[in-house]
C-alpha cells in the first residue's frame, strides 16, 4: 500500500533524527537567532514561488510546475523543522546543520 503525500510530508517532518549534542542555552540563541533569520528569508522565497506557481498555472491551464510544486513541499517541510527547534519541540536542528531530506 502506497503512503499518500501528506503521511510522506509528515514523515520527513516528524521522522527519527537525532541531535549531535544537546547545546548550551547560549548556543541555542546564536542558533535561534540564526534559523530566525533564515526563517525570515525562506518566507520571501515561498512568496516568490507562490506567485510564479499562479503565473505558470494561469498560462497553462490550471496545470502546475511539477518541479516548483515539490521545491514548496521542501521547502514547507524545512520550515516546519525550523519551528519546531525554534519552539523546542524538538532538539535538532534543521539544515544546514543536519541532512536535507
Amino acid at each position: 500500500m502506497s503512503m499518500s503525500d501528506d503521511d510522506k510530508a509528515m514523515g520527513r517532518i516528524h521522522g527519527e533524527q537525532v541531535p549531535l549534542a544537546p547545546d548550551g542555552m547560549g548556543m541555542r540563541l546564536i542558533y535561534m537567532l540564526l534559523i530566525a533569520l533564515m526563517l525570515s528569508v525562506a518566507q520571501t522565497v515561498l512568496m516568490v514561488v507562490t506567485v510564479v506557481q499562479f503565473v505558470i498555472m494561469l498560462i497553462n491551464q490550471h496545470k502546475r510546475n511539477e518541479q516548483l510544486a515539490e521545491f514548496g513541499t521542501a521547502l514547507g517541510i524545512w520550515i516546519a523543522k525550523a519551528a519546531r527547534y525554534q519552539t523546542a519541540a524538538s532538539e535538532v536542528k534543521p539544515w544546514p546543520w543536519t541532512e536535507i531530506d
